[in-house]
Parts: C-alpha cells; structure tokens; sequence
C-alpha cells in the first residue's frame, strides 16, 4: 500500500529558511564581480585572459560538474554532501577574499564552482525529500525559485556596494556566516536521504558528462562578444559529440550516473525540455538590457543594477500566484501556458522601446521574469514529483544542466541576432571597432570633434536598441511557441503521489504505458 504523504512541520520550513542562504549565495555568485573588477585588476594586475578566467572559471566549473554532483548525493547522502560543499565554498571564499595574485583568484573561483555544483542541486533534492505533500512541496519549489533568480540581481548591486564602502574581497567574505551558519544548523534540521541501491558510480560517465557540458557551454558564452568563429563552432561540436557518447553510456551501462528511466517518467521530459526553453528566453534578454541602462542611457554600472532590482518586484509574487492557481484547481499546462506568453509580452513590450524607454524596458523585464518564473516553479516542481525520491539529485542536477544550457543558448542566439542588426545600422564607413559593439563605438566616438563624435554615438545608440528589438521580436516568437507546447505537451500530466514511493523502473514502466507527451519526451529523448 502507498503511504500517506506527511505534511511538514516547522522544522521542515525552518529547515527551507536554512537552505535558501547557500542557494542565494551560489545564484549571488554568478555576478558578484561585477563591480569588484576594476579594483581586482588594479590590485591584482591580471592579463585580459586571466580577466575573463576570473570571470567565467565559475560558472564553467558548475555546468560541468552539476550531473556528477547530482548523482554523487544520491548514493553518498544529499545533507552530508551539502555539508562538504559548505566546507568547500567557504574555504574558496575565504582563499579568493585574500588572493595575492590572479592566478590565486582563478583557483579560488573554480573551487567556489565546485562547491556551487554540490549546493545547487542537494537543495533541490533535499526539498523534494522533506516536502512529500504535494501542496507543500509546490510552494517550497515556489520559494526556491524565487531566491535564485532574485540572488542573481541582489549579486551585482550588493558588489557595488561592499566595493564602494570595503575592499574588493569583502564581496566574497560576505559567504562565511550562511556557511557557517549551514554548517551548524544543517545536522540538526536537515535530513540525510540517498538511494537505498544505487549501485556503483560510473566513473567514466564523469569526464565523458564535463566534456560534453564545458565545450558547449563554452562556445555559446562567447559567440555574442566574440562573434561567428571557427574555434567556437569546434567547440559546440566537440561537446556534441561527447554528449552523443555520454547518452550512449548512460543507456548502455548496468549503474548509469543518470538514470534513462528518468526521461521516461510521467512528466519529466517535457518538464525538462520546457524548462530550458525558460532559461533561454530569461538570459537572453538579460545580455541587452544591462547594456541598454548603462551604454544607452547612460546609468552607472551601480545605478543600472539598482534600477534592475525593481523588476524583482513581479518576480515574488508570481510563484506564490501560480502555485495557488494550481492547487485550487486549475490545470498545470495551463498555468504555465499562461507563463510563456506573459513572458512573450515581456519581450513584446521590448519591441516598443526607443533610446530614452527607461520605465518601458523596467516593464518589459519585470513581465518577462513574472512570467518566467512561473513557468521555473511549476515546470521544476513537476519534474521532481515525478521523479523517485531516491533519484532527486539526479532529476535536479539535469534541471541545472538544462538552465545553464539554455541561458548560454538564449544569449548566444538572441545576442546574434541583436548584433547583426546592430552592425547593419551603425554607419559603415564608422571605424572598425565602432562596428562590433555598442562599447566600441562610444569609445571611438568620444575621441572625435564635436558634432562628428555625438552623431556616431546616437546613430550606434539607435543602431542597439534596433537590435534590441529584434531579438525581442525572435524571443517573444520562441516564448509563444513554448506556450502552445505547453498546452499540448503537459496536458493531463499530473504528479501521483505514489511516483515516490515506486522503485524507479516500475514507474517507469507506469509512465511509459501512460503515454503521455509523446511529442515533447521524443524531442527531449
């Protein structure tokens, strides 16, 4: 017989409290530099690659090592690997505050990238082990997603402010009391949970995953600064074909690292797909509209990211909104169709906007994240109800992967976009670096005379916002076809409690015979 799911207690939501700081944290660090550069540099003296390592080594480390920290939780315990990852981040963080060099730094961030990739998804899975009660657990997935887009927008304006006041490594040292904190409270609140029989670790699965991720991800990252160029389309292809041998080994080995019976379950498929759709619309309208505030209009980085943080508003209450829609009856598919095409409303309002359109681009960011994050809270709360318990490190890890795929990907194809337009405008008989970006052509123009400089810098302004609303256009189009995919793919679907409770083949097989979203679980598979 299925067990009744328990509800949680107060232990439990303290429990959530608890894991929203290093959840916050990690979402933080993906853009806690951004005003602590230009002291890093000076201290530091890094070169222009070691500038971008310093940059980018975090986030690479954390997409390649997601599935294999994912998988690694649900045979060694998800608390006890959260803990290590707590050791781990604080130590980093602790090394990079007081780093004498660059390449110290480098170090420092690629172990906070490890430690982000043991954090990320035991939180996810660890709420999908205290939240049993279907009601409960959407609202904590609701909660969960909301701390980590909001730790994106707090990251940069909370930089900007310990730089201005402190030295730039405070902006690390801030990590300590939440790990501490973790470390102390994690034993007492937390339970452990792992797969009862997991079976042995595929070893082999974890440079094979890394090298199908990091290329990927890699190449995507630089193709909107950077350009159409060989080395980049190599790369996306080298982490292709790795991603081939992966999928091959992960359907062929006896103890995968992830499970294939997961894409066969009653929901996660489609949840998957859709959720990477999401990422994709979210970054990719993020790459314009911090250089609008600060390149268009003329904000300081500051300003540009205390404006940015009004947006958020939208964002706390959409989740709770959504998950109330759902629990008092009305369909998910729905819910999340509904999702998609506010976000597209979002990118539609970006259409309208001009070179001065600082409240209707304020708008269009906060309509898109509503939107989003609608569609993150539900689509993420499907995916881990339908998901056995004992392989929800896994199902968030892939959840993880997915969001940094598509974010790379909604960057690198709505930033090519954006600048092929943005070149077509600019005049052509402007010098070469005043062709390739909008950062180019201001600073070219504030070399030249009078009325010759301020005529390029407003035809290169007009010339972005008109690539602006060009990937604006193609993203609202993307949105709205997630939307009728959503309506189509995830009709009827619902989470059955006893998904939890089943060995994970036999839900499986459940799932399979189900059949539903056919469409969306081949193109996923």
């Amino acid at each position: 017989m299925t067990p009744v799911p328990t509800r949680a207690g107060r232990r439990e939501w303290t429990a959530l409290a608890v894991l929203m700081l290093p959840l916050l944290l990690v979402s933080m660090d993906v853009s806690v530099l951004y005003f602590a550069i230009p002291e890093i540099s000076a201290d530091l003296d890094p070169s222009g690659t070691q500038q971008l390592w310093i940059f980018d080594i975090y986030g690479f480390v954390l997409a390649g090592l997601l599935m294999t920290m994912g998988a690694l939780g649900d045979r060694v315990g998800r608390r006890g690997l959260l803990l290590i990852g707590a050791v781990a981040f604080g130590s980093a963080s602790l090394l990079a505050a007081y780093a004498d060099s660059a390449e110290t730094l480098i170090a420092a961030r690629a172990i906070l990238g490890i430690g982000g990739a043991t954090l990320m998804p035991s939180t996810m899975a660890l709420v999908r082990t205290m939240f049993t009660d279907p009601a409960q657990r959407a609202k904590a997935i609701g909660m969960w997603s909301g701390v980590m887009t909001a730790g994106i927008a707090l990251g940069s304006v909370m930089s900007g402010v310990l730089v201005e006041h402190f030295w730039w490594g405070s902006v690390f040292l801030v990590n300590l009391p939440a790990m501490a904190l973790l470390l102390i409270l994690g034993p007492v609140l937390l339970p452990e949970s792992k797969n009862p029989a997991p079976g042995r670790f595929d070893l082999l699965g974890v440079p094979l995953s890394m090298a199908a991720v990091l290329p990927v991800v890699y190449g995507l990252k630089e193709l909107p600064s950077e350009g159409w160029n060989v080395r980049y389309a190599v790369s996306i292809t080298v982490g292709m074909l790795f991603g081939a041998l992966f999928v091959h080994r992960q359907r062929t080995s006896a103890s995968p690292m992830i499970s294939p019976a997961l894409f066969r379950g009653h929901g996660f498929t489609p949840a998957l797909v859709l959720n990477t759709v999401s990422a994709f619309g979210m970054m990719g309208s993020a790459y314009f509209t911090t250089q609008y505030l600060q390149s268009v209009l003329g904000r300081s980085a500051l300003e540009a990211a205390l404006w940015s943080l009004l947006p958020s508003v939208l964002i706390g209450v959409a989740a709770p909104v959504a998950t109330a829609l759902v629990q008092r009856g009305a369909e998910r598919a729905y819910v999340v169709t509904a999702g998609f095409a506010v976000a597209a409303c979002g990118y539609g309002l970006l259409t309208l906007a001009g070179t001065d359109s600082l409240w209707l681009v304020l708008a269009s960011c906060g309509v898109l994240a509503a939107g989003i994050v609608v569609v993150m809270s539900q689509l993420t709360d499907l995916a881990l109800g339908s998901a056995p318990v004992e392989k929800a490190g896994s199902a968030s890890s892939l959840l993880e992967t997915g969001t940094e795929f598509g974010g790379a990907l909604g960057m690198a194809v709505l930033g090519s976009i954006g600048t092929a337009v943005y070149r077509h405008g600019v005049p052509q008989d402007a010098p070469a670096a005043a062709q390739e970006t909008l950062g180019g052509a201001l600073t070219v123009a504030a070399g030249l005379p009078g009325r010759a400089g301020d005529a390029l810098a407003t035809a290169a302004r007009e010339a972005f916002t008109d690539g602006m609303r060009g990937a604006a256009a193609a993203g609202a189009l993307l949105l709205l076809g997630a939307a009728v995919l959503a309506a189509r793919g995830l009709r009827n679907i619902r989470v059955r409690p006893e998904t939890a409770a089943q060995d994970p083949e036999t839900a499986a097989q459940d799932a399979e015979s189900a059949g539903h979203a056919d469409s969306l679980s081949t193109s996923g598979a």
